[in-house]
């Protein structure tokens, strides 16, 4: 059976625009690695690292060696193998990246750069990216499904439209369930919103500055200390973290304009890499502030 789809969005007729092989889906998502987050929480900041990376021996139910089409980063937490479909994802595409994920560790033992986060060794959550997803694994999926080694899945739904003037417009439907527990530290509270660890950070420093509008750079620093968050600081001017993004492809901080603060000296970006580890600890500074700074685990 065919099917015809039609969208219309605004009185603008927008027609299917598929992508005719992997490789156009790929360099979309090299180009646009946030189509890849999967909730507000955990996995809500996505940086690609890499793609078609050799895995000697990855295919074991076909014995032979696989090739992983690319690997991503969630927060400071997780790693992620992203396994792509020009067509539909099913149980099969299942099986093919849960032999990816059996060995994953050779992808750390010979890329150790790969692997920035605080603990020794990363979590790991697999995605599955296709046009079209069955009906069994959708089913598997928004019940939760995970490897035998307790690894999480997801799927996700990509359709690429055009609309009369050549403008692109992709829909992407996710179906991904995460059993969160404690100590995930995945939703905080404060001043009775609820955010995931990196808007946290931001929230509590905009708090901070609009209760000190005379405060520097260099006094901010004094506050919330590079330490608090590890490898890269709480925060840096703009100026720094552009040229990170720039230089390297991956946003390491929220550079949009409502996500800058304004300091006396200079405008800041707060980093976006926060994991288990890293935001206890500025949770803890930020709570040591006063009253006003409550934050709530949920």
């Amino acid at each position: 059976m065919e099917i015809f789809r039609q969208i219309t969005a605004n009185n603008i007729e927008l027609k299917e625009y598929p992508f005719l092989k992997e490789l156009a889906m790929e360099a979309y998502l090299l180009e646009n690695e946030d189509v890849l987050r999967l909730d507000s929480e955990n996995f809500s900041d996505v940086a690609v690292l890499d793609a078609e990376i050799a895995l000697k021996a990855g295919r074991k139910t076909s014995n032979r060696d696989g090739r992983i089409d690319i690997l991503a980063q969630y927060g400071m937490d997780y790693l992620s193998i992203v396994e792509l479909k020009i067509n539909e994802i099913n149980e099969s595409t299942l099986l093919q990246l849960e032999d990816y994920l059996q060995e994953r560790l050779q992808i750390i033992e010979k890329h150790p750069d790969y692997w920035s986060g605080e603990a020794p060794e990363p979590k790991w959550v697999g995605v599955l990216v296709g046009t079209s997803i069955s009906p069994e694994l959708q089913r598997m999926l928004q019940d939760g499904y995970q490897t035998e080694e307790g690894i999480p899945i997801a799927g996700l739904v990509i359709r690429r439209y055009r609309g009369s003037k050549n403008e692109i417009y992709v829909i992407t439907d996710t179906y991904f369930k995460y059993n969160y527990s404690i100590r995930d530290f995945s939703k905080f509270r404060f001043n009775n919103k609820a955010y995931n660890k990196a808007r946290l950070v931001n929230a509590v420093l905009k708090e901070f500055v609009e209760n000190n509008p005379a405060i520097t750079y260099a006094e901010l620093k004094t506050v919330f200390p590079d330490a608090l968050q590890g490898s890269s600081g709480v925060f840096d001017t703009f100026e720094n973290a552009q040229e990170v993004y720039d230089r390297t492809g991956h946003k390491r901080h929220y550079l949009n304009p409502d996500e800058l603060i304004k300091l006396s000296d200079s405008t800041i970006a707060t980093s976006n890499q926060w994991g288990v580890g890293n935001i206890e600890r500025f949770v803890e500074k930020a709570r040591n502030l006063g009253d006003e700074y409550e934050i709530e685990n949920i």
